[in-house]
């Protein structure tokens, strides 16, 4: 037995048998580059991100601790615990309303108002676009975000009013620090001193506010053991308590959400990219049939083969996997720039060593569980055999292939797992790939096994096209892995585009009313239903008390479940995370159905009650007579539990979780909002200049905006999800590519044949387009039966909305897919008409 050759020796011949530009493994660097380039520049941004939130946590929360209250201010004690640790910066936020210009013509504009106080900010810099690092404004004056200063119309030294009271914009804000931890708001900031809400009347009991307290920790105190000092000592006074390590919870929501899901797509991609793999590297090794064949004759060990030919893959799958990593670093800047103005994000090159090796480890992987089945193909045969190839393809047992595709597979799902976010998700995600691929796998056999039991048709080039899918050697099981793969994925995203449009441009315009109102004055209702009506008459006005909370505990009386004992908020309980919205009302509430108990009768004076959503009862286990605490302005308020509701939460009106009798709440001070429905045909012209103008303490929110503001971010969540899944295609077009590159060898003898025999090159083209216009036909309706109900279950049953698919566009989405393999299948196929018979036959 000869010695095997030395790994020095195996280089130099695999160096001097590969191209320099990488002929015949250009498919791998191709599909390597898509797939790692794809998780280097997700995993690179989000690395970034992460990096960002965690080094600019304090300048993000504006302190190291902040405390978040409903309608009220912090009491002497807890203002006082407050001081004992440190730098105190206090103010209030809420939504009111900005006017501007002559009385008779004035423009409005709602706003998130920021008061700050002489401290703020505590960490960071509040830049205007003059350049100046200022604090809070001067008494009398205000710093403009500078998108409501557009609608406004006003620039630095004019005068808006908000409240009724008149402020000089003093600046236009260029840079907030601590704009991210802020949350959701609607409309543009506005900054002013903190004692300016209560002079101008909009903190007054019952308005709908928030004070916020943000401390600079002195230095030598612990921010984890602080907080839970602060919780201990005031465990029911609704204090929502952050740390700059959590500066930006629903920021870090997103970025983790948003990662994890984008990770799933490159693996994805990488998982319809390896199949290409196979195939280019199939069709490379095919190609050297005859120098592995003279090397076995030569005395080269079924080892030697490995070695070489290892090698060789090996070099192409680096760079190829490298050139990825490389794109993924340098089109991260470009990313950064789209998201800088909502997320916290590096400018500039940003490199994350882990991303990148786990990038690179993915990509290294794949190739390697799909390079192995060709590469061990071409070891195990002797010579003789690989000389017969092309007329007789070789097989392999499959017990031969169990190791290196087992042990990869083993890596790349323990690698995925390894660093999910979401264990159960990435576990679910890669079941089910694996079973859809093994599912489109079983039915390329299922294909190839129909076709050869098929009766033959009368046409020649139908009966050759129905031949070539159940041939030796024929390509019909990763075409139909790859392309139903795809083309599901196509169907997929059109019926999931189509009915969020249409839920949106269909059902909720025709819902949702057209002003939403905050802070109406309880003894000022009529006041305001008159001053609607006289501007509009035949305008529809709902109003409910409103009012906020946080629930403190739940469950059977005397065994309640404390919330701040729990060491986790159960899932889909998210009424449990800080205050939320209550009402009390007489009857259901319109847009609600009792589905268990009896609702209390008008002028109710027994024992409080509520209502709860059938959802949270499911989330807490909850029963009829269970009782449920709640923090109110500070004080515990108690009820039992009366009834439960499904609430209809696409009726764009106002649902609260807990509805309670009005004798358990309506003594708290508060407010009421409303809404306002328009006549079709209507006008509303000056319907917002008058409210403002009458009820100058009160937000009047036009839904036109936010719908507006909906269908854009609705729009922009299609363009991303088109773009995600473009990886996806591009890898689907690369393992088409690589499946026509696979078949190559054996159609040309074919094609050879066809053409000695007399065929023409139109019908030779026929052939092709017969025979993938087959699988086509096929696969149309096997994306149909897959993509379809997945949609649904993504719109239906995740995001809980109507089934409202654009069968027009997503048949036009599918024939243009179609359309798109079929292009790419005959242009594969041009170099099959252009070989000369004679030589072809000579290489034979």
């Amino acid at each position: 037995m000869n010695a095997p050759l030395p790994w020095s020796v195996a280089w130099r011949i695999a160096r001097r048998d590969l191209s320099a530009r990488f002929r015949g493994l250009r498919l791998l660097l191709v599909c390597l580059f898509l797939g790692t380039g794809a998780l280097a520049a997700i995993g690179t941004l989000t690395g970034s991100i992460e990096s960002e939130l965690a080094s600019r946590g304090s300048s993000i929360l504006g302190g190291d601790i902040e405390a978040e209250v409903w309608q009220r201010g912090p009491t002497p004690a807890e203002a006082s615990a407050f001081a004992a640790l440190g730098k105190v910066s206090s103010g209030t936020r809420m939504q009111a309303m900005a006017t501007a210009g002559p009385q008779n013509d004035e423009l409005a504009a709602p706003i998130a108002l920021k008061a700050v106080d002489a401290s703020y900010p505590l960490v960071g810099a509040l830049r205007l676009k003059d350049g100046r690092a200022v604090g809070a404004p001067p008494p009398g004056s205000l710093w403009l975000a500078e998108g409501a200063a557009e609608r406004l119309g006003v620039k630095p030294g004019d005068t808006v009013r908000i409240g009724g009271q008149p402020l000089k914009v003093g600046g236009i804000v260029a840079e907030e620090p601590d704009a991210l931890s802020e949350g959701f708001a609607l409309g543009a900031v506005a900054i002013v001193l903190d004692s300016f809400p209560a002079s101008a009347g909009l903190t007054a009991p019952g308005a709908m506010y928030r004070t916020k307290l943000r401390v600079a920790l002195r230095p030598g105190l612990d921010t984890a053991a602080e907080v839970k000092k602060l919780q201990e000592r005031f465990p029911d006074a609704g204090l929502r308590l952050r740390t700059r390590d959590k500066a930006a919870p629903g920021a870090e929501r997103f970025i983790e959400n948003m990662g994890q899901f984008l990770v799933l797509v490159g693996l994805a991609a990488l998982a319809i990219a390896g199949i290409g793999i196979g195939g280019g590297v199939a069709s490379y090794l095919d190609a050297r049939r005859a120098s592995i064949a003279t090397l076995k004759v030569l005395g080269a060990s079924s080892g030697d083969i490995a070695r070489i030919y290892l090698l060789q893959i090996a070099a192409a799958a680096l760079v190829g996997s490298l050139a990825g990593l490389a794109a993924g670093v340098l089109v991260t800047p470009l990313l950064a720039s789209a998201l800088g103005k909502l997320l916290p994000v590096s400018a500039g090159l940003v490199l994350d060593p882990a991303a990148l090796a786990r990038a690179a480890a993915y990509g290294l992987l794949v190739a390697m569980v799909f390079a192995a089945p060709p590469l061990l193909r071409a070891r195990q045969f002797p010579a003789m055999a690989l000389m017969r190839a092309r007329v007789a393809p070789l097989a392999l047992p499959w017990r031969a292939m169990l190791a290196p595709v087992g042990l990869g597979l083993a890596a790349i799902i323990g690698l995925a797992l390894a660093s999910a976010a979401d264990m159960r998700l990435t576990a679910g995600f890669l079941g089910g790939t694996a079973a859809l691929l093994a599912l489109l796998a079983t039915l390329g056999w299922a294909i190839r096994r129909l076709a050869a039991h098929l009766p033959r048709p009368k046409n020649p080039l139908l009966r050759l096209a129905l031949a070539n899918v159940h041939r030796p050697g024929a390509q019909t099981g990763a075409l139909v892995t790859a392309l139903g793969f795809g083309l599901s994925a196509f169907v997929l995203l059109a019926v999931i585009e189509t009915s969020l449009s249409a839920n949106i441009a269909r059902k909720v315009p025709a819902r949702a009313p057209d002003y939403f109102v905050l802070d109406v004055p309880r003894d000022r209702l009529a006041e305001f239903e008159n001053a609607v009506h006289q501007t509009v008459p035949g305008a529809a006005i709902r109003s409910v008390p409103a009012l906020r909370g946080a629930i403190l505990a739940y469950g059977p009386e005397g065994r309640m479940t404390r919330v701040a004992d729990l060491k986790a908020i159960p899932e889909n309980a998210w009424a449990l995370r800080g205050e939320r919205g209550l009402t009390y009302a007489d009857a259901v509430p319109e847009g609600n159905s009792l589905v268990e108990g009896q609702w209390w009768p008008k002028l109710y004076t027994g024992t409080p009650l509520v209502s709860v959503d059938e959802k949270l009862r499911d989330a807490l286990d909850l029963k009829l007579g269970d009782m449920i605490t709640i923090s109110l302005l500070g004080v515990e308020r108690s009820a039992r539990i009366a009834s439960f509701r499904r609430i209809d939460w696409d009726s764009m009106g106002f649902n609260y979780v807990l509805v309670f009798s009005p004798n358990a709440i309506s003594d708290a001070p508060h407010n009421l909002a409303a809404t306002i429905d328009i006549p079709p045909g209507a006008a509303r012209a000056g319907l917002l200049r008058q409210l403002v103008r009458a009820f100058p303490a009160s937000s009047v929110i036009e839904t036109g905006a936010i719908l507006r503001d909906a269908r854009a971010l609705l729009n922009q969540m299609s363009v991303a999800i088109l773009a995600a899944a473009s990886v996806t295609v591009l890898a689907g077009i690369a393992v088409l590519l690589g499946a026509i590159a696979a078949a190559r060898a054996s159609r040309l003898y074919d094609t050879v044949i066809l053409r000695v025999l007399g065929a023409s090159r139109g019908q030779l083209l026929a052939l092709q387009l017969a025979e993938y216009g087959l699988l086509a036909a096929v696969l149309a309706g096997v994306a149909m039966a897959l993509g379809s109900p997945i949609g649904w279950l993504v719109i239906v049953q995740l995001f809980d909305f109507d089934w409202l698919p654009d069968w027009r566009e997503v048949f036009a989405v599918l024939g243009a897919g179609l359309a798109l393999v079929l292009g790419f299948a005959l242009a594969g196929s041009l170099p099959l008409l252009r070989a000369k018979p004679a030589q072809a036959l000579r290489d034979l």
